[in-house]
């Protein structure tokens, strides 16, 4: 897996990386796919400004395998923590074993400079359960989110 820094040019491809994590829920609703494609749009211009703003020191990432762009790596290292703001990958990535392994190179990272790592994972992500083997635990209930943190181990 490789990374490179977002550019313009890539915010159709993480529009559809978002989307493809709303497209369960999306279906449970009786919009028709006009609907459904203009709410996804509205939703990652928002999501995308909020983390731009919030985060302005983030490494905005692409991860790439096998020259195919396969997700999205938002991390800011704080002085004291490393957050990782996002990681998705598209659904034919997950469960491949993708994100056991960066999660685990970023623990590595942040543990080198004694440093923890941190993330929101929504309550019902399926993901939760490698944060959790990982050695993440629940640091605060953010009603949707929960906030997990991985002390370091240095």
């Amino acid at each position: 897996m490789t990374f490179r820094p977002i550019a313009e040019t890539d915010l159709p491809f993480l529009a559809g990386v978002y989307a493809s994590t709303r497209a369960e829920e999306l279906a449970l609703t009786s919009w028709d796919d006009a609907q459904k494609a203009a709410f996804v749009d509205m939703q990652f211009q928002a999501q995308h400004a909020h983390y731009q703003k919030y985060y302005p020191n983030a490494d905005w990432l692409v991860m790439t395998h096998g020259g195919e762009d396969i997700g999205r790596l938002y991390v800011e290292r704080w002085p004291r923590e490393h957050r990782i703001i996002d990681i998705t990958f598209l659904p034919a990535f997950r469960g491949r074993g993708f994100g056991r392994a960066l999660l685990a190179d970023l623990i590595d990272e942040a543990g080198a400079v004694g440093k923890a790592v941190s993330i929101h994972v929504e309550k019902h992500n399926p993901a939760m359960r490698l944060y959790l083997r990982l050695g993440f635990t629940v640091a605060e209930d953010k009603g949707v989110y929960d906030l997990m943190v991985r002390p370091s181990s240095s």
